[in-house]
């Protein structure tokens, strides 16, 4: 059995030391994956790459860009695979329990990528929602459900 295993009566995974490690190896492998998309293929596709950490600054309202990389950097390696493990699969299991993994990681991503353009930008920082549907908002989009993909086939991994 291993540290994260689900018992047949929860939907969420056991608190245990293994569960950290699963956190942070998905979140890592899934924000390179974003580093990857966002500044290295993204520019190529649409003239610019995604830059979240400038969201981060119009949001908090502060000039420091290393503090906003820090800020999205951390939230993306650490609380949205805690997001993932105890709110998206858990409803997932829920209410589709037959849905695939890769449709669940498609959800989770785009579930990340309402709250980044719509909640975060629109609501907190007052910018147009999803961007005005820009080039990079459609850019944006296919970059979190790669996020959410990675997430869910390491935790996966990570569990057996």
């Amino acid at each position: 059995m291993t540290m994260i295993d689900m018992p047949k009566t929860s939907v969420f995974p056991q608190i245990q030391h293994g569960l950290i490690r699963t956190i942070l190896v998905a979140g890592l492998a899934a924000d390179v994956t974003w580093e990857v998309w966002a500044r290295l293929i993204t520019p190529l596709l649409v003239g610019g790459p995604l830059e979240p950490a400038a969201l981060v600054q119009s949001v908090f309202g502060f000039d420091s860009l290393l503090l906003a990389e820090a800020i999205h950097a951390i939230v993306g390696i650490v609380f949205y695979p805690i997001g993932y493990l105890f709110i998206a699969r858990p409803l997932q299991r829920l209410i589709f329990p037959a849905l695939p993994l890769l449709l669940t990681g498609i959800g989770f991503g785009i579930g990340l990528w309402v709250f980044a353009l719509y909640v975060m930008a629109h609501l907190i920082a007052g910018l147009p929602a999803f961007l005005g549907f820009i080039a990079l908002t459609w850019a944006s989009l296919f970059g979190h459900i790669l996020f959410g993909v990675v997430v869910a086939f390491v935790v996966r991994l990570m569990e057996r």
